[in-house]
């Protein structure tokens, strides 16, 4: 019984053992690299593969930012878990790192170690050659590729000045609308009106030039036929306006033929009689009148101005109910 006992017993852990050394050969560790020659400063990527059952677990290495003191880790990737087609119990685990070096020379990627349950894989080593850039020193220092041109489009320059072109046109539009309100505010603002001037009356006016001409004394210093000239033409330029007559281009007989169907009495026409008959004499006769004569004269031209002004029409009975009507 006790033979049969230690049988069993060491045929369990033989099995066992067999089970182990085979779950040991189905994980299957190695590294690759995709170039093992490269430029110096160039890169290559370093993969660190497991190929293992699917329900198993192993732990990669932890790689920091450098492998050896000859090559550096530029960028870990993704780590990429892909199972077998032929096989669905079978699974492949990789992980890729961006590598370069910057020393010339034939450089080792060392060994690394996976752990598991199982136990521990090892990869390979692997050399990384690193060649050195060949330089002409015959030739001068150049670039190794021209300036690349960059097209800089308008819509370009538009993306990067938006905000400039933004403000003009804000600008713009303040303008516009300033000059918009101002146009709309000055239309829009009442014309300004001017009182109308006062008429002055032709009998006034006439008057008024008289008087002037009787105050600067002419014939009192000898000017007599300069005085009686003015006053002939001040008295030609009311009876012109007053009775519409071409007076100021006509003789004196002209004038009384044309006023002679007028409604003038005949003692203002006798005093203008007196005054253009002397002015003719003084003017073409050379004659030289007496102060009483030359007084009379300007006498006779205010008193005629006088007893013909234009009277103004009386208002009617309709015109002052007009009147009050307006002024209510």
């Amino acid at each position: 019984m006790r033979q049969y006992f230690n049988f069993s017993w060491c045929l369990m852990l033989a099995l066992a053992g067999f089970t182990y050394s085979a779950k040991a050969q189905d994980i299957r560790v190695e590294a690759k690299l995709d170039k093992t020659t490269i430029a110096l400063g160039d890169q290559t990527k370093l993969h660190l593969i497991v190929h293992l059952p699917a329900n198993s677990h192993v732990d990669f290495p932890v790689l920091a930012d450098t492998i050896s003191s000859k090559i550096q880790i530029v960028e870990m990737g993704k780590t990429d878990t892909i199972a077998d087609q032929n096989n669905p119990g079978v699974k492949t685990i990789s992980r890729q790192y961006t590598i370069t070096s910057f020393d010339a020379g034939l450089h080792m990627i060392p060994a690394y170690t996976f752990g598991s349950k199982s136990g521990s894989f090892n990869t390979a080593a692997l050399p990384l050659e690193v060649t050195a850039v060949k330089v002409d020193t015959t030739k001068a220092i150049y670039d190794i590729k021209e300036p690349l041109a960059v097209s800089y489009s308008f819509m370009d320059w538009l993306r990067d000045n938006w905000k400039l072109v933004l403000l003009v046109a804000l600008g713009i539009l303040v303008i516009v609308g300033l000059i918009w309100y101002f146009i709309k505010k000055s239309k829009n603002k009442p014309a300004k009106v001017e009182p109308p001037k006062a008429i002055v009356p032709l009998h006034t006016i006439a008057l008024d030039k008289l008087k002037a001409l009787k105050n600067e004394k002419l014939w009192e210093q000898g000017q007599i036929k300069q005085y009686h000239s003015e006053l002939t033409d001040i008295i030609r330029e009311y009876l012109e306006k007053r009775y519409e007559i071409n007076a100021l281009e006509q003789t004196s007989e002209e004038i009384f033929a044309g006023l002679r169907h007028l409604d003038i009495s005949e003692q203002n026409t006798n005093k203008l009689r007196q005054m253009l008959l002397l002015a003719d004499l003084v003017k073409f006769a050379k004659a030289t009148p007496l102060n009483t004569d030359n007084e009379q004269s300007m006498e006779n031209a205010i008193s005629f101005v006088m007893n013909t002004k234009a009277v103004a029409a009386p208002l009617t009975e309709n015109k002052v109910q007009n009147n009050d009507n307006e002024s209510v």
